[in-house]
């Protein structure tokens, strides 16, 4: 297990650069290119939680759980070996929890043996995406070892098996069902009057449930990243608007909608739920490290998916050749698109 020791190093710029892979932008579609401001802002994210250390021992709190060391531990010395946990990592006096055999995540079966050494320290916490991820590298670590006669993997070995275990980890994370479907839905003719009222309607849902924040919820995300003593503010506004945001979807859902705008409303109200379960992944960066990183990776999606539905809401009324005046609620809703599209063409944040 030493190898372990000397060459885990080299998974803390694996996972970041894993899980920035897939996803585009909210109005990718009509603004032309992802945004450059948010693109930077998630990547810095994700640097920062994969580099978080806050304790100063020289672990990232990610990589803690793997050894047994709780995230909020005060002391940087753990094991009390005379060093920092960090120093005893890369010395080999403290290596990660050997995980032989796991159950399978697919099986409800019971009594799945798993085989582990006493000797070595507990396993991260059980239940967290953090120890899933530690246990599926671990077990893939362990059969490549035995694989080479039993020597210690090489940096670049590791570095294989650390973007086979981030692929074969993410992929075994079956994604949310969908909040309704489109049979959920209550539907109506798409005359005018539907298409008015529906119109007035969803905008009191959305100005009902709108955040009173001051910036993204990534950018406060990072900011209890890069300030983990006062954390509390940022992580609660950003469960805040994680509320707003099924409140909206549950508000919509409740609406009859008109025919022609059904399938995109549906877009909406399932993309709402999305990023109100992925927002709550991000407010547990401080106890499940990768249970906010693959939230980061999931969230461009969600977000494209929330835009191209509010875009197709607004292509039917602008086809319709319906208007709202500013006063009335219905521009609330159909007018957020173009009035995302102008403050993002000139701030660059969506």
């Amino acid at each position: 297990m030493g190898g372990i020791a000397r060459n885990w190093r080299v998974l803390t710029a694996t996972v970041g650069a894993v899980v920035l892979v897939g996803g585009s932008y909210w109005l990718s579609h009509s603004v032309g290119t992802p945004p450059v401001a948010q693109a930077s802002e998630e990547s810095a994210v994700l640097q920062a939680i994969a580099t978080k250390d806050s304790n100063g021992d020289g672990l990232p709190d990610w990589e803690k759980t793997l050894y047994g060391i709780p995230i909020n531990a005060t002391t940087t010395d753990y094991f009390h070996l005379g060093m920092t946990d960090g120093q005893a990592v890369a010395k080999g006096l403290i290596v990660p929890k050997a995980v032989a055999d796991l159950p399978s995540a697919t099986s409800t079966a019971t009594g799945a043996s798993v085989a582990t050494d006493s000797s070595l320290p507990p396993a991260p916490a059980q239940g967290t995406l953090t120890n899933a991820f530690a246990q599926t590298f671990l077990t893939l670590y362990l059969a490549a070892k035995q694989q080479n006669g039993g020597a210690n993997l090489t940096q670049a070995q590791v570095q294989s098996i650390a973007q086979q275990a981030m692929t074969q980890f993410a992929s075994s994370i079956s994604a949310a069902p969908d909040f309704k479907t489109l049979q959920d839905l209550t539907t109506v003719p798409s005359t005018a009057t539907a298409l008015r009222a529906f119109a007035t309607a969803a905008g009191t849902v959305f100005e009902t449930n709108t955040a009173n924040a001051s910036t993204s919820e990534v950018a406060y995300l990072r900011q209890a990243v890069q300030d983990p003593a006062n954390d509390a503010v940022p992580l609660a506004r950003i469960a805040s608007i994680a509320k707003l945001y099924r409140q909206a979807a549950v508000g919509l859902a409740a609406l009859p909608a008109p025919a022609s705008i059904a399938p995109y409303d549906l877009a909406v109200i399932n993309a709402l739920v999305r990023l109100s379960g992925i927002l709550s992944d991000f407010t547990k960066v401080d106890t499940d490290p990768m249970a906010a990183m693959l939230a980061i990776q999931q969230y461009p999606t969600a977000v494209q998916q929330l835009g191209n539905g509010l875009i197709g809401i607004n292509q039917v009324y602008t086809t319709s050749g319906i208007t709202f005046s500013a006063n009335d609620p219905g521009s609330t809703f159909i007018n957020i698109i173009p009035d995302i599209a102008a403050s993002q063409a000139t701030t660059q944040t969506p």
